[in-house]
């Protein structure tokens, strides 16, 4: 029986790790391994909570040091043991059919590298909302309704055109991802590099018709714009920037002028531009401007 690793990172909100955590304690299906890594959180309630429910798929790990976002992930990836796991957001939320849906789909694609529900994008508050970055993912996305397998150039192409993939939503197959890791030298993008290398390396994503999970964006993620979104473009730019040279080595033509081009991300700078203006912050709208101009070689 294929038993789902369900890993969950942790430094953030204990009342949302509390709802996380339920979420997976509620599912259907009993074939789960919950492990929450906490990288280091300050205040040890969170993990004496864990520790307490008293369920033998429950494991609690508690990094020495912080090992920030993606050194965190890659703990993630060496504490995998089941055949197919997951790492969910400490504040998202599965839905109960989740695992019974994930084992499903793994069984119907037992070569997919990755499996990914549809998905449902609440507030803080867990209420549905539908700002302009997710009404685009949904708009890139396949259409609804049915079955997608997806692989190879097509899939580089349309997640380079605009990336409509939610990371912490998707279950792997271990065996198609053993000896990769996440890039330390990245904080922000690593999801979509690791993402990548394994479309380039042959592997294939189901995306399913059945909504399985809840994916939380925050107010001020949606409200605000801060320095740390242009880091993410400038991490973006440099992602492209190595990508398109490799895509065309591959002959992946369509994929390598996507990565080049990367309009949907362009665009999306170009859209925080004037929130930025109006905040007053001059760097942060400079440097969104560069971005929505920029085009890799």
């Amino acid at each position: 029986m294929t038993t789902i690793d369900i890993l969950i990172p942790f430094h953030g909100d204990p009342a949302l790790l509390q709802v996380a955590v339920r979420s997976v304690l509620d599912q259907t299906d009993p074939a789960w391994r919950l492990v929450v890594i906490d990288n280091d959180y300050p205040d040890p309630e969170p993990g004496r909570w864990v520790q307490a429910l008293g369920d033998s798929r429950v494991t609690y790990l508690r990094n020495e040091q912080n090992l920030g976002v993606s050194g965190n992930l890659r703990r993630c990836l060496e504490v995998a043991e089941s055949t197919h796991f997951v790492i969910m957001g400490a504040d998202d939320v599965l839905h109960p059919h989740y695992v019974a849906t994930a084992r499903r789909a793994v069984a119907e694609h037992p070569q997919a590298t990755v499996v990914q529900p549809r998905v449902t994008v609440i507030d803080d508050r867990g209420l549905p909302i539908r700002p302009l970055v997710d009404r685009t993912k949904s708009f890139l996305a396949p259409a609804a309704g049915r079955t997608h397998v997806l692989a190879g150039k097509e899939l580089a192409t349309s997640l380079l055109h605009g990336n409509w993939v939610y990371f912490p939503a998707l279950t792997w197959n271990r065996s198609q991802v053993d000896g990769r890791t996440f890039r330390a030298d990245m904080e922000t993008v690593f999801d979509l590099d690791f993402l990548m290398d394994t479309i380039m390396d042959g592997g294939s994503l189901v995306l399913l018709a059945d909504e399985a999970f809840s994916y939380r964006r925050h107010a001020a993620s949606v409200s605000s714009v801060t320095a740390r979104d242009t880091a993410r473009f400038a991490e973006e730019e440099r992602l492209f920037a190595e990508l398109a040279p490799r895509l065309r080595a591959l002959g992946w033509t369509a994929a390598a002028r996507a990565a080049r081009l990367h309009a949907t991300s362009r665009l999306h700078a170009l859209a925080l531009l004037p929130r930025a203006v109006r905040s007053g912050d001059q760097q942060v709208s400079r440097q969104l401007l560069r971005h929505a101009t920029a085009v890799a070689r």
